[in-house]
């Protein structure tokens, strides 16, 4: 249970990282899984902002993990980002 509330928290700050990064807020969800390997968080967000959390050589994904990675050090979790970047309709 302990394990679990420390995964709470860190997948609702990254929820609100992404929120503030994107023009559609409302679609944003982030899913998270853990094995022993440590965490895998997965952000989906409207096809239209996936360029926003990728960023310009997907330096703003790079950033969004090193932050995760931090944040998921912080509870004792190894933390890791999956984007998953549907194609634009």
């Amino acid at each position: 249970m302990f394990f679990t509330h420390k995964m709470d928290s860190v997948k609702s700050w990254l929820e609100v990282l992404i929120c503030g990064l994107v023009a559609h807020p409302e679609k944003v969800q982030v899913t998270a899984t853990s094995d022993d390997m440590g965490v895998l968080f997965t952000a989906k967000v409207d096809p239209e902002d996936n360029g926003k959390i990728i960023g310009k050589g997907g330096n703003t994904a790079k950033a969004i993990r090193d932050l995760l990675h931090v944040a998921g050090f912080g509870h004792k979790l190894r933390a890791s980002l999956k984007i998953d970047a549907p194609d634009r309709k």
